[in-house]
């Protein structure tokens, strides 16, 4: 096997610490053949859709690829920013943010860089980053609240794949989850909590996570418990009765039982129930993105009034709120606990001094 080129290596160089954040990617563009290429990277992996791959690939070629771009793209340019996609927007500012907490926090080498597990900037390139940068100890962050082996398992594929090319292996450590961690649901919490304060209550909120294959729970797949257990503890946190709040699934794709009450069906018979007002939240998603800013905030909204419902209101996910950030501070520094030392600077002079003596170059 032909291993990848090694950075040049130079004896007294401090060791430091990557710290990769991984969402689940975006199209570059919100145009149909940058539509294109995205999704046919996200719909070729095995991990997202678990059927036969010959039987897949026809239907996958030979219909979505040709069909979905054209109306994919016009849903994404109706979400675009100025400054790009909203899911790189809000990752690229928490991975900031987190740089800055971390850096008042410990004075240990690190870097933090964000990835997209489908797109740009890919995740081998940025493990590539990380080697030139000495990173010998590797920290993946799946920004999924809640694991599934179609989101927070892919991630860890791709990144085992990469490592099998390296002669020269960091350390690595991942993230499973983090769907009961209280930092997170506190600011959830804190998040409706302020949205209330500005807006008011609704009658019921809707705590909509995407949705997967009913076929993945019954094999295995932790998901759906996850999400319960998120809704249950962000609604004792709220001090909500169980009357006051509902848990749907999102996004379905294919005429296969996913995982129920759909959002959709539920924001049509809350509409025929006319409820004065409904507020929904996305605490799956910790970025906004296409499926939060344009299936929930635009999409649901005419679902449910469209239905004869009244008010509706969307909340915004966590993105770059302080409590947030400060939440994923904890998390990260809890998952390295360990790994960041503080530099020796006489102590690393003294190593190359003996790297030089044993015949080491400079």
């Amino acid at each position: 096997m032909n291993y990848l080129a090694e950075p040049a290596y130079t004896h007294g160089t401090p060791v430091k610490t990557g710290i990769l954040l991984v969402n689940l990617g975006t199209p570059d563009a919100p145009t149909p053949k940058a539509v294109r290429t995205y999704l046919k990277e996200f719909l070729s992996d095995p991990r997202v859709v678990e059927m036969p791959r010959a039987i897949w690939w026809l239907i996958l070629n030979g219909i979505i690829l040709n069909i979905r771009p054209k109306k994919s793209a016009a849903k994404y340019a109706s979400i675009w920013l100025k400054e790009g996609s909203p899911l790189r927007v809000y990752t690229e500012k928490q991975t900031s943010l987190l740089r800055g907490y971390l850096s008042q926090r410990t004075r240990a080498p690190f870097e933090v860089a964000y990835a997209m597990r489908y797109g740009n900037p890919s995740i081998p390139a940025v493990l590539h980053k990380f080697k030139g940068l000495s990173c010998q100890r590797i920290l993946v962050v799946p920004m999924y609240p809640q694991y599934a082996a179609s989101t927070t398992a892919t991630v860890c594929d791709i990144v085992f794949d990469e490592l099998q090319q390296m002669r020269n292996i960091p350390a690595l450590r991942t993230i499973r989850n983090f769907h009961d961690h209280p930092g997170y649901i506190k600011a959830l919490a804190n998040s409706i909590n302020d949205y209330w304060m500005k807006h008011g209550r609704p009658e019921k909120l809707l705590m909509s996570f995407h949705g997967l294959p009913k076929k993945m729970l019954d094999k295995g797949d932790p998901y759906h418990c996850e999400c319960q257990k998120t809704a249950y503890l962000l609604a004792q946190q709220l001090g909500l009765k169980p009357e006051q709040y509902t848990v749907t699934f999102q996004s379905r794709l294919g005429q296969a039982e996913w995982l129920k009450p759909y959002t959709a069906a539920t924001l049509k018979e809350l509409g025929r129930q006319k409820l004065k007002r409904i507020d929904v939240v996305c605490p799956g998603f910790v970025a906004d993105c296409l499926e939060t800013l344009e299936e929930i905030a635009l999409e649901g909204k005419q679902e449910f009034q469209h239905a004869g419902g009244g008010e509706y209101h969307y909340i915004p996910c966590l993105n770059d709120r302080n409590d947030w950030m400060h939440a994923l501070t904890d998390l990260v520094l809890d998952n390295l606990h360990g790994w960041l030392v503080e530099p020796d600077a006489a102590e690393l002079e003294q190593g190359r001094l003996r790297a030089l003596k044993m015949g080491a170059k400079k």
